[in-house]
């Protein structure tokens, strides 16, 4: 897929970035943001195009992991787009709280 460039922004959250990439709206992962795509596929959970990557656990076991999101605009509003973004940002802060409590923003 193409390089995103930064100025396409048009919504940003704390663990999250859409892009404006006619003819798709891009969801990027910003706590994926530098890891290599590793293959362009289908993800079963949004059933539309998606970049993954590979994280690799301590036990050198590697977990297939999305980096964006494809959303094509003949079929996801951009309120659709941010309304999936803003899932993905309340399990980040949910794991934030649990792993760090005291951590201040």
């Amino acid at each position: 897929m193409q390089q995103i460039d930064p100025s396409d922004t048009v919504k940003r959250g704390r663990f999250y970035f859409i892009y404006d990439r006619p003819p798709h709206f891009v969801m990027e992962d910003k706590t994926k943001r530098g890891l290599e795509v590793r293959e362009h596929t289908l993800d079963e959970k949004y059933g539309v195009e998606a970049d993954r990557g590979m994280i690799y656990d301590m036990d050198g076991i590697g977990h297939k992991v999305g980096i964006r999101w494809y959303f094509p605009k003949s079929q996801h509003a951009l309120e659709q787009v941010v309304a999936k973004a803003e899932e993905m940002e309340k399990r980040y802060l949910a794991i934030r709280e649990m792993t760090c409590p005291d951590d201040e923003d």
